[in-house]
């Protein structure tokens, strides 16, 4: 029997995971942050007061199958208009789920058809029914006064805010779960939280309550992906025990099973077991970066890694895709 895996999180760090994940599991479900106020999705969610579908689609095309259909299929998803018009900077992708979600029962609905399309090796689903916004607290804004709080909105403005963020949380403060995905989690045998932006795209899922209370309810082995380096902007100066010290503070009841992390992103290996262990865990140190001296994960070392942890391998040695997450 297959192992049920659920990998949350958004943007590149999911697709790379899910790349990965194919090559380990048929049983897979992403689950997405909804969050995106920035680009087609942004627009879309402005115009049509519906989920930002950029993060699904890009899921979706991770997951998408090796025949020719599938890779066509998911080429055309990625696909985005040029020019200067109303349709310029909108991927095909976009598109596509905000219409089927708006003339079948859902997003859903609309995700599986789309997944259909594209052959997907398992299942994407979205965090929230409801369109998300974050809200972070943010110190060092201001010139004259460093230690001054600022309020930033949007997940664009705190993904890139050149302060530090010292509180997170989401409009609505209570948003609605996605049914499908707490159900999900609570049926796994692991869940893969990261690697990602760590405010908006990992933590956003903590403060969905539902969800949260099913990340902490769950029997599955509960695995963190760590980033290979700081983001600019959002986790600038952070050390991998920072990332786990905030997680901890979002959702001090979950408990961690592994966490995994790059060998040559961690400095002090000894400090990262010590907070690992704190937290219930145990660390996994691999070599999962694609080595080209970029901070990203190379599908592949990754897939290997998974494997490992969760006493399986890849199937057919090797995973979609020629490297990093496109």
């Amino acid at each position: 029997m297959s192992l049920k895996v659920v990998a949350l999180g958004g943007g590149h760090g999911l697709a790379a995971s899910l790349q990965a994940l194919t090559g380990v599991t048929p049983e897979l479900t992403a689950i997405v942050t909804v969050a995106d106020d920035g680009g087609s999705s942004g627009r879309l969610r402005d115009e049509l007061d519906a989920l930002p579908p950029g993060d699904l689609r890009m899921a979706l095309a991770a997951l998408a199958g090796d025949d020719d259909w599938s890779r066509t299929w998911e080429r055309v998803l990625q696909h985005r208009f040029g020019g200067t018009g109303p349709l310029a900077g909108h991927a095909v992708g976009n598109l596509l789920l905000a219409g089927l979600a708006e003339t079948t029962s859902g997003v859903v609905e609309a995700l599986d058809l789309v997944g259909r399309l594209v052959g997907a090796r398992g299942r994407v689903l979205p965090a929230s029914v409801t369109p998300l916004e974050i809200v972070a607290e943010v110190v060092g804004l201001d010139a004259a006064d460093p230690g001054a709080v600022s309020q930033v909105v949007g997940q664009v403005a705190v993904a890139s805010t050149s302060g530090s963020v010292c509180a997170l949380w989401l409009q609505p403060e209570h948003p609605p779960a996605c049914a499908q995905a707490v159900q999900a989690v609570l049926d796994a045998d692991f869940v893969v939280l990261g690697p990602g932006s760590w405010f908006t795209s990992v933590l956003t899922h903590l403060l969905v309550p539902d969800l949260r209370e099913a990340l902490a309810k769950t029997e599955a082995q509960r695995v963190v992906v760590l980033n290979l380096a700081p983001q600019v902007g959002e986790t600038d100066g952070f050390s991998p025990e920072a990332h786990l010290e905030v997680l901890a503070t979002y959702a001090p009841e979950l408990t961690l099973d592994v966490v995994l992390a790059d060998e040559a992103a961690v400095v002090d290996s000894r400090g990262l077991m010590s907070s690992v262990e704190s937290a219930g865990g145990r660390l996994v140190l691999a070599a999962v970066a694609l080595g080209d001296g970029t901070p990203r994960h190379d599908p592949q070392r990754l897939a290997e890694a998974y494997a490992g942890i969760m006493g399986t391998h890849v199937k057919g040695g090797s995973v979609k895709g020629d490297g990093a997450w496109r």
